[in-house]
């Protein structure tokens, strides 16, 4: 039980300081970024301020509340696994921290600006034209590891390798 909190605690802390350093980041782009202009970095980084009122990939414009209420259960069902299973490796706290802070962070951004707040804008790669932000980095940070860790770690700890 004592390990239990421990990486609940982990989680939240994770979960907690992504959500904040996104939503600072956000602050600063909305602050000092007109909406649809842009500040290069340099030629491969832009910080281009646009607003998606849709979803992943700026897909399905105009319904940002559903996708909202969606990233809200799907944070929920996150936290209920954590809270609830005994079998919860740490790796997976660590992970989940970071997709439901950034997750959060999103969430914030619907619900103070109608819209979250995109800004990262990577030049020079083929058929990619997306805008996309620290939260979203922030969710790729814990998607990817868990990915890793799920299909390797956890058949190398069962003996399946």
């Amino acid at each position: 039980m004592r390990d239990k909190v421990k990486n609940l605690s982990l989680f939240a802390v994770i979960a907690l300081l992504v959500t904040a350093l996104s939503q600072v980041i956000g602050y600063w782009v909305d602050a000092n970024i007109a909406i649809n202009s842009t500040v290069e970095i340099n030629s491969l980084i832009h910080l281009t301020h646009v607003r998606n009122f849709g979803g992943v990939f700026g897909m399905f414009q105009g319904k940002g509340g559903l996708f909202g209420l969606v990233s809200i259960g799907l944070l929920l069902a996150v936290t209920a696994y954590l809270w609830f299973s005994d079998t919860v490796k740490r790796y997976e706290f660590v992970c989940f921290g970071f997709i439901v802070g950034g997750g959060t962070s999103n969430i914030v951004d619907r619900l103070i600006h109608g819209s979250v707040i995109d800004f990262i804008d990577i030049q020079h790669i083929p058929y990619w034209n997306y805008v996309f932000n620290t939260a979203d980095v922030m969710v790729h940070v814990g998607i990817w590891p868990l990915l890793f860790f799920s299909l390797f770690l956890d058949k190398e700890e069962s003996g399946l390798t």
